[in-house]
């Protein structure tokens, strides 16, 4: 029995420390990329900046006072872009020693290497943790203003996202609909079970498919997509079974108006989930 409340606690969390001309755009972009966002910031103007930019929660305090606050977990990612060296110390002292997705600081390479140098002899931070963090932070674009240093830091988050193969984890916007007591109407969520060669999603990528043919979340788009949605209506349709295993070729021979040849196959599970399991099921 899977608990949709359990799965709708879990979100991405962007904790920014700092509030200047950087961190507005990243709060922004954050907000954009469905992030819960936090900044922290002891200087009153700049907090308030923060929350006029979006954020959800603005912490103004002494950066080690609120860090004490913020327990980190594996879905937290920490931005640091605060106003000098001595508070960027603060910060990622404090944020190295908590669980944690993602770490960045900005900074010039010549700093970073004063910055790592100090948190593992002065403070005795774990050299593995201050190695792995992304400093200078950000894909190397060329940035030059704050919106474009924003896109580069929000684009190396999606990219460590997307590489810890996140699959797993159920779409906030599934998981939404699926714990909404207000639904009334039975719907089919298709799962990934098994893919063979090349396919566009893997294991575990999902999609809800509501009877007029909505979806919410994706398997991968094109003509698998297309075909596990027809497939998905006829099962609400009929209404039985509750679950079958949809199997897909994706090769030039089964390439039809849809598009999309892959050259693999997949297994994909459609199961049918009525109103009174909102909650569990």
């Amino acid at each position: 029995m899977t608990d949709f409340r359990d799965l709708a606690e879990r979100n991405k969390k962007l904790v920014v420390c700092g509030g200047g001309h950087v961190a507005i755009p990243v709060v922004r972009i954050g907000k954009m990329l469905d992030f819960t966002v936090t900044v922290l910031e002891d200087r009153a103007e700049f907090a308030e900046n923060a929350r006029s930019a979006g954020a959800d929660n603005v912490i103004c305090a002494p950066f080690e006072e609120g860090l004490a606050g913020i327990p980190g977990d594996a879905d937290t990612f920490f931005v640091i872009v605060t106003r000098g060296h001595a508070c960027d110390i603060q910060c990622l002292n404090a944020v190295s020693r908590k669980p944690h997705a993602y770490i960045g600081m900005i900074g010039s390479r010549r700093r970073v290497a004063l910055v790592r140098e100090r948190l593992i002899t002065e403070f005795g931070c774990d050299p593995q943790v201050i190695a792995s963090v992304h400093m200078p932070i950000g894909i190397p674009i060329g940035s030059e203003t704050p919106a474009e240093i924003a896109v580069s830091i929000l684009a190396e988050i999606i990219q460590v996202c997307n590489r810890k193969e996140r699959n797993s984890v159920w779409p906030r916007e599934i998981v939404r609909f699926l714990t909404d007591p207000a639904r009334k109407e039975t719907v089919a969520l298709a799962t990934v079970a098994e893919r063979i060669g090349s396919a566009p999603r893997d294991e575990g990528a999902r999609m809800l498919i509501l009877p007029d043919g909505s979806i919410l979340g994706t398997i991968g788009g094109g003509l698998l997509e297309s075909r596990v949605i027809r497939a998905a209506r006829e099962q609400l349709r009929r209404g039985e079974p509750s679950e079958q295993v949809y199997e897909a070729a994706l090769d030039a021979d089964a390439a039809d108006e849809d598009g999309m040849i892959c050259g693999g196959a997949v297994k994909v599970k459609i199961e049918l989930i009525a109103p009174e399991q909102n909650a569990t099921m």
